[in-house]
Order: C-alpha cells, then structure tokens, then sequence
C-alpha cells in the first residue's frame, strides 16, 4: 500500500539504506511497494535484487521534485513504464529545468498527484490523486474531485524514528546551507513519513475503501523484473556489425592479419593459442566486447595518439593481434586463464589509457559512434570530517569549536550538548551518499537503451551519465570499458615531439620498438641504477628504493617488480622473500616444490594476480569457477560473502584432503589473502613495464628534452621543482621565464631551458597570449621600452615578469625596471598599445644605482614559481657543518652521522600497532637522494614542519645494497629573513649553485 518511499539514494532527503528499507517492511507485513527516490534511480536495480530476500515484490518509481516541493509521483507498470519515466527524468536533468506541475502522458507508467497539488483538473486514465491520512478530514469537504477511482494512499515513507527524522533535517539544513534553527517547513518531511503496519494502514483508511481498492489495484498491475547474477547474458551491446557471425569473421579475419604483424615468424604454439582463445570469445559472447576495443584504438592510432592496453585483458593473444596491447602473451607466458576461461561470466578487464589530453576526444568519438552509450557514475559519500565541519555550522557552533571537532582532538566528555550532537550525528550520516560523480573511465555501451536501468545526469563533461555504479552495472550485467588518462603518455608523446625540434638532423624514434630498449645499455643503467625520476611508474622513492634491491636490469625484473611493489606484497612479506630469492639462489629450495613448479619464475612466491587462481587450482585443487571467486572476493568484488565463505572453506578441507601441513595451509592462504586486493595481473604490469621502458629509453639519450616533457605535462611523483632539479642533474642550464625566449610551456634551445609562463603565479593567461602573439608577428624585443610599446600590460603584471627576471636580457638591474615601470605606466590600469603611423618615445628617466642581491631573487622565484633556481642551502641562516651525502654513506655504515638535507617528500604509514611512523626523501648538498627512515618515537618528538632543509641525525643502515639512515633526531634549519623587507645584513654566499648541482649523465 506504500506507493512513495525513499532510500539515502534522495541525496540529502532520506535517511535508510536499501536493504533497511526492506527490512522495516518485512517488520510491518508489507509484501509489496514502490520505491521512488527523490528524482533519483540510484537505488531501484540493488532494492530489486534485494526484495525477494526480504520476501517482497518491488515496485519501481520516481519521486519527481523540484528541491523538496513534491510535483507528482511516478509509478512504473513494467520494464517499458521504467524506462518512460528514466525518459522523462533524464530529460529535465540534462537541460537542468525545473519538473513541470503536470507529467506527460505515459503509456506505461502511472502518475500520481499529491491533494495538496491537484488544482481539480480532468486526469488521465493513468493519473491518480494521492491522499495522506492527515487529509483524509478534508477529503470529506474537498468539492476538487468526485472521482472516488482516483483516489489512492499516499503515506510516504522516509524516516523509521525520530532519530531518522533529525538526520533528514540535518541533510536539509546542509543542502540549503541555513542554520538548523532557520530550517524551513517547506524544507523538510513530516515526522510521521513513517512505515505503518499493513493493518494500522489499512484502519487509517477504513471510512474510505475504495481509496484501499483503488490502491491495492494499482499496486497489482505493476510487475519489474531484472536479470541479475553472472549466470545470466551480459546486457552490452552484442553485435558490432550486422550479425554474430560476420562479428566473427571480421575478428578471425583480423587475428590472421595480426599474426603476420606482431609474428612474422609464426609457429604452432602461437596457431594454437589464438584457436583456444578464439573458441572461448565465441563461447562466451564476448566477440563484439574485443571489436569495440580494437575500434578505439583503431581510432586512437589513425589519430596519432599514443594509448596502452593493460587488465587481465592485457594476458590474451587476440588483444596483442588486435593491437588493444602491446604485452606478448607468449614470450611472458602468460596465464591464459587469468584472461578468461568457460567458467569466467564476465568479459576480460581492458583498461585502456590515453594521454591526458587526447582521452576526451576519444570519450567523444565512442559516444559519436555507438548507441546506448554512458559514463559511469560513482557515489560521493559523506566523511566524518566533512560531515561533522557541515553538521556545526548548521549547529552554528564558531568556526575553532568546529575545527577541534573536525581535527577530533577533543575529550567528548568535556563537550558541551551541541557537540556531543555534532559527533553523533556526524558518525550516523558519515557513509550515506552525498551526490553523484563520475567514474575515473567506466564507459557502458549497452544492447538497449541505457534508460531501461537507469535514469541519466548530465555533469560538466557533457556526456549522459549513469545513476548507479560499477558493482550495480556488473550486477545487472553492465560491464565498462575502462578509457583512462595518464600524464606519462602525454610525457612520452610531448618528448618525441621535443627531441625532433631541439634535434632536428637525427633519426626519428620509433617509440614502439619495445625489444630494441629492452637490451639497450643505457636504459639497463638507469633501471639498475633507479636513475628514473620521471619516467613513469619506475621514479618514486619506493619504488626506486626496489630497483636498487633487486638491481634489475632487463625487461622480466621489472614486470614483478611492478607488482612485487603494491601494498599487499610488501605487507605480507613476500616482497622481502622475492628480493631474498630473485638474489640468492640457493634461497629458492626453501620454497615448497608445489608453489615452486606453479610460479618457476617469481622462485614460489606470489606476485601476480593470478598466482591467486594458480595456487588455488593447482596447489588447492579448487575449480577455476571458485579459485575465480577467491580472486574477485579478496578484490571486494563479490556480491555473495556467503559464496565466498563456501570456496574458503573448501581450500582448507582440500589442502586437507592432500595431507599439507596445517601450518603450510594457512601461510599459503595468508598470502593470498594479504595480497590479492592490490597485486597486479601480470600482463597488467607487463603493459606498464613497457611504458617505463619507453620512457627510460627517452631519458637514455635526450634526458634534458625528455625532463622538460615532464615539467610540461605536470605529471609524476614530485613536484615541477625537482623535475626542474633533475633536468638540471643532467646538464641543462635552467633559466627564468624571459619575454624573449619562453613559450606558454617550458621550452628548451639547446641544453638551455626556459621556464614556461604558465608556471608564474599570478600571470594572467592574456597577457602571456598577448607577449606571444606580438613575438611571433613582430619578432623578439629589443628591450623595456621595446617591449612597453609593443604590448598592452598592467602594471601588475609587468611587476611580475620584472621581478622574475624575464628582462635578464636588457642586463638592467631589476629594481631599476621596476622604478621604470611604476614612472611609465603608474596611474593607468592597463597600458594600451600605441597604434599611430609614428610612435611616442616613452619619456626616459635618470635613476639612482641600486643595489640587487642573489638572495631577494630566491625569495621572488619561491613567490612567484613556487620554488628557488638556486641552492636552498644557501639561504640557511647558519650554513652546514660538513658536505656529507648519499655517496659517503657505505663508509659509515652502523654509524651515527648528521646530514643535511632539502625535503622531496614525505610517507606516512602505520605500524601492526596502529603507530605512525614516516619515510623521507631528501636531497643531499649534491644534489642527489638520501633516503630517511622515522619510528614512531622520533616521528612523534622530531616532527616534519614543511618543506626546507633539515639537520637529520641518524644511523646509517643497509639492505640489499641500499643505503638510508634510520632517524635519531631531526630539526628544521631556519632560513634568512626575506631580505626584500629585512633591514639586516645578508650573509655572504658561500656557494653558488653551478657547484651544487653535478651532473651524471651516461655514457
């Protein structure tokens, strides 16, 4: 009899989870009832799949508002009714109207108008007055409507209890940003939307029986039915050409013209790889899922933009023929049946990723080509943070009271009540959704209409986006294709670019000749060197860190220590057991001769993905079908924890059965379980492997044009600072913005880089339009006056180009073009550009010599860049009391030895006790990387305080060859005032910056 209830998915409106819902009206006798969220859908296909467990019959609708003011209820009579209403929602969200007062008409789909609405209009056949107990009193008196057949209960249910109803205020008061206490009516429910029981229900109607017929009828005639679970067919779209046959043929056809591409020596092992995979895509209907993919990258390579294939799907030959990836299943051996076997329900992961800027003109071309096409959505939820900061000032609590309650450093029972409210209600509505975004990549193209499942937003990127998310798609079976973006391939495209313009007479790169770096001399160097920053995937301190232990050098090492470098591994320990294994062989016996036979070439350890379904298969003799499970479960991909439950068990009872030792078992099964979430699939790691080696072969032989792709693409671990630093390292000389020489972007003549205007704070994007323009057009300027004549500039804006040294080249002292400028353009807001046939001599001025320092340089760079050109040991009031650095480490190893070093990043963790602890990268007066260790008592007592330099006291220590220093104590060093407003006198430089950076390059 319930024809409008809402979940938490009536964002900022409802207080109750799905599965709640549910639960309260299996506790009032309700067997059947609509849900209709608030101009939402987000919740319609999971209280679906649900009801029957709670023994009801759902019914699906809309609840159409504008804010909280209800204009009519919509009720789907089926699968079409649905979608009507998906229609017509969808509709009035992407054009971002308000819903009108009457519906459309709708063949399929009931409309309901609440009493308080109905005007006295003729209805539609489909149309009804709804009426809520409270309006029963008038109904009696009302002259609106004679029409008994039109009339149905409306009680609507949002709340359970009155805790329930202060959350719904809260959600309201933050949703119109107003004090609780200033809340409107309008605003919020009634404290009775609750759920009656059947019986109470029906008596609050007794006067009124055919209200309870009327709506009794209606509820009956209305039937949605979804397939859900991976028995049944994907709903993706099924055919790419005209037929599932000629699909077929067309991916045979390519397969054989991939063969003579990628294999031009072919032999039978190869034959009968693409045969078995071949079988199983058409057993599994999954044909035209490998199409669609091998049609955007078609598209992406008739573009010219780089893109790489990785997912499980990166371990199938048919993807390496089609040119979806660039990993070779053959020469990795890798595991077919990661990729996909008779047991998988659901198509391979490809994840493909395209340069930042090319994804959205691909995202463009998939929604131009196909039908049925949306983002995927995904739910941003309330954090506790977040929620209790919104919940005081609601509370209208002051801003530090919220700030001790958002930080929680506060004893609750010291708080007074409205914090104690704060606090409770915060952890109530901490997890509820707050609105829809969008998935970093999932893209659907579905066989039917998208609005069959769901209602469609239309966010800023301007593409149809779904109301439900990845897990929900999977459920009804919606499985994405994943278009991802990355700044490393931007790097990679950007460098080659560079490379031909600052090279012009040397050979073009051919970037996709993944063999010929995989035994250069140079690349294998840097990789066993960890010489990697900015190169992608390879330049963070941990996993520069790796590189050294394992001192890998060819193409395979890197692939595990891809994946032997993610969470799980390293937690479980098995990181440390493959490093021992990969460099002591006689370490490899004691790995047990089963796992040993599975995984030859990780020594017995697990490091990929689908050493997961290995060892369950064939150490555990589990199925494919649950050793499948045990992966997507560990994941948190699994719907059933029941199903779980089961597969877990019987992994014990077989390793029982094969008389392992317990001990043995339940390692085995810790490993698995420490790790499956994070690792990678092997060919996922091949896929980035071989990015890292592009990018490695780049930095080899052009590392100053390849760091200035870098700089560009603002992409990596560290920030512009210590890719300006490491192109540095390799012998550019860096120099300032210059309105002669810089571009928008960093550019490099030479071995000389130009910082690029778009890396000033504060410069406006006009004005650097406008220098480049009249550049370009008119030439270079001859100097200030030149330059003052030619370009239309505010006074703001040229104090900012003055200050960073973009005049150098006239060689007048800043100050001096700063007085100039405030005599040339002071007292107008922007000087104009003087377009007479003959030009006004700007009027010139005798001033003073004044004196400029080093110092005030460094202090304009880090205002205006974000970071000094020069040393920053330099600007320390009291100078380092020796020069040791990363080199000198070994002599003094076990030792206690202070170092002084400039912050590159920091990492926190957790101990197994909860404790907090760090891991520091520094550079040395070297300019090259220590590496810092901090327990949780020095991390506690010598905390970090920001970027600078510090004194850090500590033990030299080593693993593997790797050297770092496990911190005593570390305090940061002060720096000189700002000599631009000090009146002290500066100190005299002790060394300049030529002698801190050293260069290594390789030969």
């Amino acid at each position: 009899m319930y024809l409008n209830t809402h979940t938490y998915y009536s964002f900022r409106y409802g207080t109750m989870k799905p599965v709640e819902l549910l639960a309260e009206a299996k506790k009032c006798g309700v067997t059947k009832f609509a849900l209709t969220d608030i101009n939402s859908t987000s919740a319609c296909l999971n209280f679906t799949r649900l009801a029957p467990d709670y023994n009801i019959e759902p019914v699906l609708g809309i609840d159409f508002r504008n804010g909280a003011q209800q204009q009519f209820i919509g009720i789907a009579k089926n699968n079409e009714g649905f979608k009507e209403l998906n229609d017509f929602l969808s509709a009035y969200l992407h054009a971002g109207k308000k819903i009108p007062d009457t519906a459309p008409p709708l063949k399929n789909a009931y409309i309901i108008y609440p009493f308080s609405k109905f005007k006295g209009q003729s209805l539609q056949k489909n149309e009804f007055i709804g009426i809520h107990p409270l309006e029963l009193t008038r109904l009696k008196f009302s002259d609106k409507t004679t029409d008994k057949s039109k009339l149905v209960i409306l009680q609507t249910v949002t709340f359970r209890h009155k805790r329930d109803f202060n959350a719904h205020r809260l959600l309201r008061a933050i949703d119109t940003n107003t004090l609780l206490s200033k809340l409107s009516k309008y605003e919020e429910g009634k404290e009775n939307d609750v759920m009656f029981s059947q019986n109470k229900l029906l008596s609050l109607y007794n006067a009124f029986p055919e209200i309870i017929e009327n709506t009794q009828k209606l509820l009956e005639s209305c039937s949605i039915s979804f397939a859900f679970g991976p028995e049944n067919p994907p709903k993706n779209k099924k055919i790419f050409t005209a037929s599932e046959k000629e699909d077929f043929r067309l991916l045979q056809q390519l397969c054989r013209e991939g063969i003579t591409y990628r294999y031009p020596n072919t032999d039978e092992k190869i034959l009968l790889r693409v045969q078995k995979e071949l079988e199983v895509i058409q057993q599994k209907n999954f044909v035209s899922y490998f199409l669609i993919n091998w049609d955007i990258v078609s598209y992406a390579r008739r573009k010219g933009y780089f893109y790489v294939g990785r997912g499980s799907g990166a371990n199938s030959i048919v993807a390496y023929l089609l040119r979806i990836t660039d990993v070779d299943p053959i020469e990795l051996d890798l595991y077919f049946e990661r990729f996909i076997n008779l047991y998988r329900k659901s198509p391979p992961d490809f994840d493909i990723d395209f340069s930042w800027k090319d994804r959205d003109d691909i995202t463009r071309y998939i929604f131009n080509r196909f039908p049925n096409v949306a983002l995927l959505a995904t739910y941003n939820t309330f954090q506790f943070k977040a929620v209790v900061h919104e919940l005081g000032k609601v509370f209208g609590l002051p801003k530090h009271e919220i700030d001790l309650l958002s930080n929680g450093k506060y004893d609750y029972n010291k708080l007074d009540h409205l914090s104690k409210l704060v606090i409770k209600y915060g952890k109530l509505i901490h997890g509820f959704p707050n609105h829809l975004s969008i998935h970093a990549g999932g893209i659907l193209i579905s066989e039917k209409p998208i609005h069959y499942y769901t209602a469609t937003s239309l966010p800023p990127k301007g593409y149809a986006t779904t109301q439900f998310d990845m897990i929900i798609a999977e459920d009804i079976g919606l499985y994405k294709f994943d278009i991802l973006s990355q700044r490393g391939l931007g790097k990679i495209k950007d460098a080659i670019d560079i490379i031909h313009k600052n090279n012009p007479e040397s050979k073009p790169i051919d970037i996709h000749d993944i063999k010929k770096f995989k035994e250069d001399k140079r690349v294998k160097h840097l990789l066993k060197n960890a010489l990697a920053i900015g190169c992608f995937y390879v330049e963070s301190p941990a996993m520069r860190m790796l590189l050294k232990k394992l001192e890998v050098e060819h193409y395979l090492g890197l692939v595990a220590a891809s994946s032997v470098i993610r969470p799980g591994v390293a937690r479980s320990g098995m990181m440390r057991e493959y490093i021992l294994r990969f460099r002591y062989p006689e370490r490899r016996k004691e790995a047990h001769p089963v796992l040993l036979n599975i995984m030859p070439e990780t020594f017995g350890v697990m490091v990929y993905q689908e050493d997961v379904i290995k060892v369950a298969h064939y150490f555990a003799g589990l199925s494919l079908s649950e050793a499948d499970v045990l992966r997507r479960g560990m994941s948190g991909k699994f719907r059933s924890r029941k199903e779980f439950d089961l597969v877990r068990d019987k992994f014990f009872a077989n390793c029982r059965q094969k008389q392992y030792n317990n001990k043995l078992a339940i390692e085995v099964w810790k490993q698995i379980e420490s790790f499956a979430g994070y690792a990678f699939a092997k060919g996922h790691s091949a896929s980035y492997a071989v990015e890292s080696f592009q990018s490695l072969y780049l930095k080899a032989y052009y590392p100053r044009e390849f760091m200035v792709a870098v700089i560009n693409n603002f992409g990596g671990f560290y920030r512009t600072e210590f890719y300006v630093h490491e192109a540095r390292m390799w012998g550019a000389n860096i120099h300032a913005p210059c309105v002669n020489k810089s571009k928008l972007q960093t550019t490099i003549y030479g071995k000389d880089i130009y910082l690029g205007f778009m890396l000033l704070h504060g410069l406006e994007a006009n004005t650097a339009t406008s220098i480049l323009t009249e550049r370009t057009k008119n030439g270079i300027f001859i100097d200030f006056n030149n330059f003052l004549e030619r370009v239309s500039i505010s006074l703001e804006q040229i104090r900012i180009l003055i200050r960073i040294d973009a005049f150098n080249f006239t060689k007048i002292n800043k100050k001096e073009l700063l007085w100039e400028a405030h005599f040339k353009i002071a007292n107008h807001e922007k000087r104009t550009q003087q377009m007479e046939l003959f030009r006004v001599k700007p009027k010139n001025f005798t001033i003073p010599k004044l004196l400029e320092s080093k110092y005030e340089d460094a202090f304009d760079q880090m205002e205006l860049l974000g970071f000094s050109l020069y040393n920053p040991f330099m600007l320390l009031v009291n100078y380092p009391e020796n020069n040791l650095s990363a080199s000198h480490l070994p002599k003094y190893l076990g030792k206690i030895v202070t170092v002084w070093g400039y912050l590159v990043a920091m990492k926190i963790t957790r101990t197994i006790k909860n404790d907090t602890m760090f891991f520091g990268t520094f550079l040395d007066q070297q300019g090259t990387f220590i590496d810092t260790t901090h327990f949780p008592d020095v991390a506690k007592n010598y905390p970090f305080k920001g970027r600078g330099v510090y004194a850090i006291t500590g033990k030299v220590v080593e693993e593997f060859d790797f050297y770092s220093l496990e911190v005593i104590r570390m305090l940061k060093e002060p720096i000189i005032e700002d000599p631009r407003y000090s009146e002290k006198k500066l100190p005299l430089i002790k060394q300049l910056v030529d002698e801190f950076y050293i260069s290594p390059p390789v030969n």
